[in-house]
């Protein structure tokens, strides 16, 4: 059988966004290969609400970046359950995660695991890091950090799981979607990295109808710039053809219905899942080259790349991708086969299986 190291895996987050959906997702994963794990959130967040395929996660304080009773809870749930790594994911958690103090015998490895790049110091006690992109990891070697403990794997994304054309036409019909109508999706935080000001731009200068359909633009997701971008879209005369359609746990059900995915990320986003979710549920994408896409996609094959900046030019590329079948089926087709061969749930978790094994000696 498949050796699958004890591992804690430890989070501090409040609310939910990338990082959390993504830390659902791989420890869901974790216990579908019966992999002994032990899950540690912040008590009271988002993260509660989720669901960990019959796992239940111990609520630590996480009040702060150094408050020490969260340093000592964690330390006490490090002593009950007895790992052999602990993950910790952003600051929060890999700061009030010090293990120097353990005796040898009984001190698991500390892997930090980043999406971003972030401030090191809270990071530099660590054992091993894992980054997400090979250009993430260049960096964290660039900045000091040994290269032969930093370790680069992907993210990946689940299979579809397809609704009935039923819920989908219901989906519609619930947000005012006609059925013949372009839907524009786009996933994110409503944050300035997620680059939301500039789509609303392009879509200020789309024209009412592509190819004689009606396009809606459908936002997935919430945050801080929402009464902003909200007003931006009024002053811009979209307000009608724009929904607002809230954080959603699983947005699977907005990926299905979808005809273009579109990700207008600025230069700071790393990774962006939205691109590999684009691929797995066969949707065109059309994105800004921020660095995740840089690294990931091949314009003109897999996804179209356009500058987030130029509302002009940015409208043109989603009239271009719409107004051709052909265009969209290569990039749907290319970007599936991108999935199959190295985003796969299987493909990635074997990296990280062996990648744990390496850490203990195994």
């Amino acid at each position: 059988m498949t050796h699958w190291p004890h591992t804690l895996q430890l989070i501090g987050s409040r609310t939910l966004g990338g990082a959390e959906r993504w830390f659902q997702r791989f420890n869901v994963a974790l216990a579908a290969h019966s992999a002994p794990v032990t899950l540690g959130i912040r008590r009271g967040s988002a993260l509660a609400t989720l669901d960990y395929a019959g796992l239940t996660p111990h609520q630590l304080p996480f009040l702060s970046v150094w408050d020490p009773w969260s340093r000592r809870a964690v330390s006490r749930l490090i002593a009950q359950t007895r790992p052999e790594i602990v993950q910790t994911y952003m600051g929060r958690a890999t700061r009030l995660t010090h293990l120097d103090q353990l005796p040898p015998a009984h001190r698991p490895r500390h892997v930090a695991r980043l999406g971003g790049y972030y401030q090191l110091k809270p990071y530099r006690h660590a054992d091993a890091w894992i980054g997400n992109t090979r250009g993430l990891c260049d960096w964290l070697i660039a900045n000091g950090l040994p290269a032969a403990r930093v370790q680069h794997i992907y993210n990946f994304v689940d299979p579809p799981r397809w609704r009935s054309a039923n819920e989908i036409n219901q989906l519609r019909a619930a947000w005012h979607i006609p059925a013949e109508a372009w839907a524009l999706v786009t996933l994110g935080r409503f944050v300035p990295v997620k680059g939301h000001r500039d789509l609303l731009a392009a879509a200020a200068q789309l024209p009412a109808e592509i190819d004689g359909r009606r396009w809606y633009l459908i936002l997935v997701g919430d945050g801080p710039l929402r009464a902003d971008l909200t007003r931006q879209a009024e002053q811009a005369g979209i307000a009608a053809q724009v929904r607002w359609c809230g954080w959603q746990a699983d947005p699977s059900a907005w990926l299905q219905l979808a005809d273009l995915i579109v990700f207008p990320s600025l230069d700071a986003e790393t990774l962006g899942n939205v691109i590999l979710e684009a691929w797995a549920w066969q949707r065109p994408l059309v994105t800004t080259p921020f660095r995740g896409a840089r690294e990931l996609v091949r314009h003109g094959e897999d996804g179209w790349t356009v500058a987030g900046n130029d509302a002009k030019l940015f409208a043109r590329a989603i009239e271009l991708v719409l107004k051709d079948a052909a265009l969209r089926a290569g990039l749907v087709n290319n970007g599936a086969r991108r999935i199959e061969r190295e985003f796969t749930r299987a493909v990635i978790m074997e990296q990280y299986r062996a990648y744990y094994n390496q850490l203990i000696g195994g």
